[in-house]
């Protein structure tokens, strides 16, 4: 089996890890040979290559069993998200028109959900967002699913909510640094995936028979802002964060969500499960749990 990774950061790394554990070649694309050893070490070749020049994606050979787009935009704005996203994409369909791919995997956000009433949403839930960066990424999803009725594409598109896991989560390292607030009356909800299911997602995605489908992929309960942290501080023995200030509510305020995603059709239509139902199990596994600054690990109170 032949994989290739176009943008094999934090995500994609693991999930051509797993895939090399099943006996794959996995080749992952880098903008630069930073990092190579990273690769090396998980069995994977490097292949440095930029998805926003079209001469890079079009010199790539073009017999893949699974091409998995995980590009990130690197917090950028909006003009990084269309070269990357936008131009990205066109650039990677004309490169596959002229090759093989068994099954393309996109890599979205849950951010296309736009919702601020508390209420579930789904697949077939309106897609508004507020934030021109996440209607740019609605945009690239309908253009993949009309590739797939018009040209019979085989992708399938990932909305992923936010991700921790090893080295990295945000209300965490908050916390460590004295940062965390409770935000508003702290009852917006948060949504959240352990690294590790959103590898296993890509993965079991691409193997399944059905193509032109759109998948959240994040864990079975939503929590509470205010609860979040609080829970963190408790666990990881750290002080209880203050609720935010006026000012500081009103400078995050903007481009917000309060929404619960369902991962129902992910779980009814594939094989995936969880190995982290909720943020709990993830943060209480000792290799797992994210790192301090310092680069020390952080270990949960198991009491």
């Amino acid at each position: 089996m032949r994989v290739l990774i176009v943008g094999c950061g934090y995500v994609g790394l693991e999930a051509g890890r797993q895939w090399v554990a099943r006996g794959a070649h996995v080749e992952g694309v880098r903008r630069s040979p930073d990092g190579a050893e990273d690769l090396k070490d998980a069995g994977l070749s490097l292949r440095v290559g930029d998805v926003t020049c079209r001469e890079d994606v079009l010199a790539w050979p073009g017999d893949w069993d699974v091409v998995v787009n995980a590009v990130s935009s690197s917090r950028g704005g909006i003009d990084v998200y269309r070269r990357v996203y936008g131009e990205g994409t066109e650039h990677l369909l004309a490169w596959m028109a002229g090759g093989r791919v068994g099954r393309y995997v996109h890599l979205s956000s849950t951010s296309v959900y736009g919702q601020v009433d508390g209420g579930w949403v789904e697949e077939s839930s309106p897609t508004e967002p507020a934030s021109e960066t996440s209607r740019l990424l609605v945009t690239t999803e309908q253009r993949l699913i009309e590739a797939h009725g018009s040209s019979g594409l085989p992708v399938s598109v990932l909305r992923v909510a936010g991700i921790y896991g090893p080295g990295r989560g945000h209300q965490l390292q908050q916390l460590l640094r004295g940062e965390a607030r409770i935000q508003g009356d702290g009852r917006r909800w948060v949504n959240m995936v352990h690294r590790d299911d959103v590898a296993a997602a890509i993965r079991i995605v691409s193997e399944s028979r059905s193509a032109g489908r759109i998948y959240n992929v994040v864990d079975d309960e939503p929590v509470a802002q205010g609860d979040f942290v609080t829970w963190l501080a408790k666990e990881y023995g750290l002080p209880l964060p203050p609720v935010a200030t006026e000012e500081e509510n009103a400078a995050r305020k903007r481009g917000l969500t309060h929404k619960r995603v369902r991962n129902t059709r992910l779980r009814s239509e594939t094989s995936w499960q969880p190995a982290y139902p909720t943020f709990r199990e993830g943060y209480r596994r000792g290799a797992d749990t994210p790192l301090a600054p310092t680069g020390q690990t952080v270990k949960a109170n198991t009491g």
